[in-house]
């Protein structure tokens, strides 16, 4: 169990105490406006109403107990640089900033955010690659190029082995594993057969893995 300070209670930062509290972390909650604390103090192990760029409120919290920070304010780009750089002075071991701009996470960066986030441009790409293709059932890019997707098993591959369809070799992907009724199945072997109804997990760039979708 980790200890979390998350400050900036609007969606994101709604959905991200929320998230972390289900996963068995200790999470306060931190935010200058009162009705945005009231939404999430029931949910959260403490709340409270704060300006996290006063240097003597932040030290009040003993930010150096926490062992990450999540500055999720995303309406105020100045008050989310002094509250990333107030958490970094202060002693915090990991800071996650958002961003909405490439420029926003140069300045986050230079001001000891040890990670940056783009909530708004991660899910429009998950959101146009995942529907604009009657194939891809969820996605998760890894780097500029590589992704795992989860996917239709292509017609070509119905009824055949992982060896005869040779993925590797004349596909350059890996099959992570496989998804039967909804049950992931990760214990695939060379002579598993890959069937209509199933969906499959694999890795590769985005050019190959489209390829493979061509059918």
């Amino acid at each position: 169990m980790k200890s979390v300070l998350v400050v900036g209670i609007g969606r994101f930062g709604r959905h991200c105490a929320r998230e972390l509290m289900s996963l068995g972390h200790e999470v306060m909650a931190v935010d200058i406006n009162e009705k945005n604390i009231d939404s999430i103090a029931n949910d959260v192990s403490s709340a409270q109403i704060g300006d996290a760029t006063d240097p003597l409120y932040m030290e009040s919290l003993g930010i150096s107990d926490f062992d990450m920070c999540v500055i999720c304010i995303g309406d105020n780009f100045q008050a989310s640089l002094e509250a990333t750089s107030l958490c970094k002075e202060l002693g915090c071991p990991f800071v996650v900033a958002r961003a909405a701009r490439d420029i926003h996470r140069k300045f986050l960066l230079k001001m000891g955010a040890d990670q940056v986030v783009y909530p708004e441009r991660q899910m429009a790409i998950w959101t146009a690659t995942t529907y604009s293709s009657d194939h891809v059932f969820d996605y998760i890019q890894l780097d500029m190029d590589h992704a795992i997707y989860e996917v239709d098993i292509p017609l070509p591959w119905q009824n055949k082995t992982i060896l005869d369809i040779n993925v590797r070799k004349k596909h350059n992907v890996n099959i992570l594993g496989l998804k039967i009724d909804g049950k992931l199945m990760l214990s695939i072997t060379p002579d598993t057969v890959l069937k209509k109804g199933m969906t499959m997990l694999i890795l590769g760039t985005k050019k190959d893995i489209q390829k493979c979708l061509k059918y």
